[in-house]
């Protein structure tokens, strides 16, 4: 088994953050979200994993990631030179893939559950394709599956206008080797697009045994700032545990599960958890409340945030309130004028004074 993950694309959706940088690579408590996919991949066994990249931002994730040294496991990067969907990824992807049964993983997708279990269900069940489906409340806006009640998938949709299910495609995937058959005989969509719910139907065509598992734990694509910020509420909430290693002084206090790096000073300040203060961070004069990460040599300066996402090198001083938002990296926030509470999306080197 192999995995490949998909760390394509222009991240349309987070800019301006993602106009100078992978979406991929934004952190969810303090960690690249495309992390958490590789640890997920890992820990199921998998030993080669091959990752789909972009020319604009290849090689920040080939810096970021890094090669088999780091992980214990061999990685290969393969550059998709256009968006041209996910079955194009897959199809790019076959002289690594060869023909040894794979699970593709969406590289800004997180689920709060380990995969093992699936490519335990894949093999038990003979399958060539196992899709994993949640229950959403709006199934127009996602690729929706139809299935008996022993999970096998009848037919699938592409954000249909009147869907037969609630249940959406989730980022995750396991398939055989006849997916790449299935992905020759497709043609590209109104979007221009080889998509790969079009190669799972052609399966399905294909008298090939396609099934399903309903996911009972969260899911999370990360492609909105919203999403990213209840990404960050979930990972603190259910993963972080208590480890302060930088100063704090007699007049802070540090409540429940905070997490402090080395280097970083909290001065006449209290953090309340789940939070995550990088390294090398200045925290003064503030409160920090739950469910915020800040990144390595962060400052907050006489203020209150909460809910937030400061990327590395952030800094927010003399704001009343914060709260909702994602701050790129060495963006400055900074009040000049009356108290107001603010909800911001501030790109990477930006400057907003208030």
């Amino acid at each position: 088994m192999k995995g490949l993950i998909l760390s394509g694309g222009k991240g349309t959706r987070l800019r301006p953050i993602t106009y100078t940088g992978a979406k991929q690579l934004i952190p969810v408590a303090n960690r690249p979200i495309l992390f958490y996919v590789l640890d997920n991949l890992i820990h199921a066994g998998i030993k080669e994993i091959g990752i789909i990249i972009s020319p604009e931002t290849g090689e920040e994730i080939k810096k970021a990631v890094g090669d088999e040294n780091r992980w214990g496991v061999g990685i290969k990067y393969i550059l998709q030179k256009q968006p041209a969907g996910l079955a194009h990824a897959v199809k790019i992807a076959r002289n690594f893939l060869k023909k040894e049964p794979f699970v593709m993983y969406l590289g800004d997708n997180l689920i709060g559950t380990r995969i093992g279990g699936l490519i335990d269900a894949f093999y038990k069940d003979r399958a060539d394709a196992l899709i994993l489906l949640k229950q959403v409340e709006n199934p127009t806006q996602f690729g929706v599956a139809e299935i008996d009640r022993r999970g096998k998938v009848k037919r699938l949709i592409e954000k249909p206008k009147k869907p037969p299910s609630n249940l959406a495609l989730v980022g995750v995937y396991v398939f055989s080797h006849y997916i790449h058959d299935a992905i020759n005989e497709i043609s590209p969509s109104w979007r221009g697009e080889l998509e790969i719910t079009d190669a799972i139907q052609r399966l399905i065509e294909m008298k090939r045994h396609v099934t399903s598992h309903i996911l009972e734990q969260w899911w999370l694509d990360t492609g909105k700032k919203d999403d990213l910020l209840a990404a960050n509420t979930l990972v603190l909430d259910e993963w972080i545990k208590r480890d302060v290693r930088g100063e704090v002084d007699q007049e802070s206090r540090v409540m429940g599960r905070v997490v402090i790096g080395n280097g970083s000073r909290v001065i006449r300040s209290s953090i309340r958890g789940p939070a995550v203060i990088g390294e090398g961070c200045q925290i003064e004069d503030s409160f920090i409340g739950p469910f915020t990460s800040i990144g390595n040599k962060g400052t907050v300066l006489n203020s209150v945030i909460e809910h937030c996402v400061l990327l590395e090198g952030a800094q927010v001083i003399f704001i009343d309130r914060l709260e909702d938002s994602l701050i790129g990296k060495n963006a400055k926030v900074q009040r000049y004028n009356k108290h107001r509470a603010f909800r911001l999306v501030i790109g990477d080197d930006s400057s907003v004074e208030i």
